[in-house]
């Protein structure tokens, strides 16, 4: 690639860059799948709360560590494939046999795994911790920082990421390796997992598999959202408003999402009202105190490492206290998810969906 089209990638890819830098500064490497997976329920709406907005106290949302349902066994990839990727490069894959999948939350590799192609991967991100894929080597050994020594040491023949790891030029690299490397959407919501499935699916020479993955995705997201409802109040204000607070306590990094993030779309299937939207919040910006009174939300959304980070829902108090002047912070009503999960937005956002409505609306049965 010569020094015009470097320029131009790495300008396309500087804003998501930034945005991933919001979502990791100042924390650690999570570790899905090392939570108390086994003791997740499944959501009952006949167990919730006669009144949402009546509990206090906080809850965490833990998504039952089940086995990963490839969509085919043994699929054979229509190779080569050839696809425009989400920034424009023409990319050919002819050999999917060693694959890498790599994103800030684990989701392209677990498609990969759901669409049959597991057995093909050689290592993975630190955000996919999954049971099936959770032994293979790290290529991300200092937090969310790509490796090109880790990544070319395993000599993969495709790479399939988005723009929310980095450095830039570690995946510049890999392409002048030889190595095609696919670029995906890193936009993520309910609303656009199907897409995503199907761009993994493109490139990797499964079209059909992924459009089958993809309808039972949305099929399980509509059945996840018709159980949630039944446990939603009928009447608007009787309906939690909600907040998702991105938290970084060692770094001071308080971000509020609001529409276009993607959390977004998670209260709206959560039955929630999505406060900072409400007012016309867009994307991800630092929160401010007359703000979020103003916003009013019942109840707070977060990822559990954050909340760790500001020395929990304590700390959280008395680090913000205009959260504190909130009904959320009066109450205490706090619901945190792992931080490799609540935004994946990928083939377990139904599960996803399950944890979140059995920690809001039937908190007792989330302890």
């Amino acid at each position: 690639m010569g020094s015009v089209g470097r320029r131009a990638a790495s300008a396309a890819w500087a804003p998501r860059a930034a945005a991933a830098a919001v979502l990791t500064g100042g924390c650690g490497a999570a570790t899905p799948g090392a939570g108390p997976g086994a003791g997740a329920r499944s959501f009952d709406p006949a167990a919730a709360l006669a009144d949402p907005k009546s509990h206090t106290g906080p809850s965490t949302a833990v998504v039952a560590e089940a086995a990963i349902e490839p969509i085919a066994t043994n699929p054979r990839p229509a190779l080569p494939a050839t696809v425009t990727d989400a920034q424009g490069t023409l990319v050919t894959v002819t050999d999917v046999s060693r694959l890498l999948a790599l994103d800030i939350y684990g989701t392209t590799s677990r498609i990969v795994f759901s669409l049959g192609l597991g057995a093909n991967v050689i290592g993975r991100d630190t955000s996919s911790g999954f049971a099936e894929i959770q032994d293979l080597p790290r290529v991300t050994p200092s937090g969310n920082t790509l490796s090109a020594e880790a990544i070319l040491e395993l000599a993969p023949s495709v790479i399939i990421t988005d723009t929310s790891l980095g450095p830039w030029d570690v995946l510049l690299q890999m392409r002048e390796a030889g190595i095609p490397v696919v670029v995906v959407d890193s936009h993520r919501s309910l609303d656009t997992a199907a897409e995503l499935i199907g761009q993994v699916a493109a490139a990797l020479g499964l079209p059909d598999e992924g459009a089958e993955l993809a309808q039972r995705t949305e099929r399980q997201i509509a059945a996840a959202k018709e159980a949630i409802a039944k446990a939603v109040p009928a009447a608007d204000q009787d309906r939690l408003r909600m907040a998702f607070l991105y938290l970084r306590g060692s770094a001071g990094v308080y971000y509020l999402f609001g529409s276009g993030s993607g959390t977004d779309s998670l209260i709206t299937a959560l039955g929630g009202i999505d406060v900072a939207s409400e007012v016309g919040w867009d994307g991800m910006q630092p929160v401010t105190d007359e703000g979020l009174v103003a916003m009013s939300p019942d109840l707070i959304l977060v990822m559990t490492r954050g909340l760790e980070s500001v020395g929990g829902v304590d700390g959280l108090l008395e680090r913000l206290p205009a959260v504190a002047a909130t009904p959320a912070g009066t109450k205490r009503r706090f619901v945190d998810m792992d931080d490799a999960q609540i935004l994946a937005f990928g083939p377990n956002s139904a599960d996803v969906l399950d944890a979140l409505a059995t920690a809001i609306y039937t908190p007792e049965a989330a302890q």
